[in-house]
């Protein structure tokens, strides 16, 4: 196994000293291509235009984030806090809200638990804290989002969605991709960190947070359309307790799960970091009746390696690097 995982690195090794020519990927039938945070890559990361550009591309499923504000809103985002990295003060609201670029970073009063869904509205959050990184992200406006970059709600992400779907502006195979595309939603519970979320969890029964969330679920009629992943596990049993119908994902990373244990409580897939896959990995958690789909996987030798390797889909930063789309 670790000569597998030796090799996997080696490719990533190679393709950071070599380019390699973007060619059209052959996917696999019912590969799922999950554009994460929307599609970070290209524009900043959770936002509307990050996901509209998502579905602009054809990915078959938008990967998120979600936190719970003071007030009891589903919020989408990746940290347990406003930071000067991604958000500042829109200028353009006068809410009484924490300024980010004139506070220390760690402040808790910049944790979503700690904040109204209303102060969440001050900020403006289109700013790359990896420029290095993702050299092809901007913040420019997209047809339908426009200029948009506040901080979503999960309600709203689904109202796009279904309003993308009839919208004059995209074309008949977006619009009816949009009708079918799934939502790849992470609770970002942390068990050393019960203040990221802060509401009444007890570790395993639903908390306010994971009872929001399926309400939200229930509203939209989006049942069909839903996994619910977490590196918290508990998180993802206590929403097993009340809705069996909806797909887990255990998220892991530097650690391998029981396959079969997760598979009996629940879950439908495993999502590892893709450095900790090997081929035998993949024949056990799919031995265990476990899909495979690793995060995040940005470069194409690495994609076409995992495709090889038989995943049954992939997290990326670059939607438009796995389906091929310029």
């Amino acid at each position: 196994m670790k000569s597998q995982q030796l090799l996997l690195l080696f490719f990533l090794f190679i393709a950071s000293f070599s380019s390699v020519a973007q060619e059209t990927l052959l996917l696999p039938d019912n590969f799922d291509v999950e554009g994460h945070r929307g599609a970070r890559g290209l524009k900043p990361e959770n936002t509307l235009p990050a996901f509209e550009t998502a579905l602009d591309l054809g990915v078959t499923t938008l990967e998120l984030d979600t936190h719970f504000t003071a007030d009891g809103v589903v919020v989408i985002w990746h940290d347990d806090r406003i930071g000067a990295d991604k958000c500042g003060l829109n200028p353009e609201n006068d809410i009484d809200a924490p300024n980010p670029d004139s506070l220390i970073f760690q402040g808790k009063n910049l944790f979503f638990s700690h904040l109204s869904r209303e102060q969440t509205l001050a900020y403006r959050c289109d700013r790359n804290p990896e420029k290095g990184l993702f050299t092809e992200q901007d913040n420019s406006p997209t047809s339908l989002a426009g200029d948009d970059y506040h901080i979503l709600s999960l309600d709203e992400l689904f109202t796009f969605v279904e309003d993308y779907a009839n919208s004059d502006l995209k074309t008949e195979a977006q619009r009816k991709n949009a009708t079918k595309v799934l939502f790849n939603i992470e609770t970002k519970r942390k068990v050393d960190n019960p203040d990221a979320i802060g509401d009444d969890f007890d570790g395993e029964n639903p908390g306010a947070f994971e009872l929001a969330l399926l309400d939200l679920i229930a509203k939209h009629q989006f049942e069909d359309r839903v996994i619910i992943q977490s590196f918290d596990y508990r998180s993802l049993w206590a929403i097993h307790r009340v809705n069996e119908n909806i797909p887990l994902a255990a998220l892991s990373t530097g650690n391998i799960p029981d396959f079969f244990q997760i598979a009996a409580q629940g879950a439908a897939i495993w999502s590892p970091n893709y450095k900790d896959l090997s081929p035998e990995l993949i024949i056990e958690a799919h031995n265990a009746h476990l899909k495979v789909i690793p995060w995040t996987v940005d470069d194409i030798a690495i994609m076409s390696q995992l495709i090889e390797w038989g995943v049954d889909g992939i997290i990326t930063d670059y939607p438009n690097i796995l389906l091929g789309v310029e």
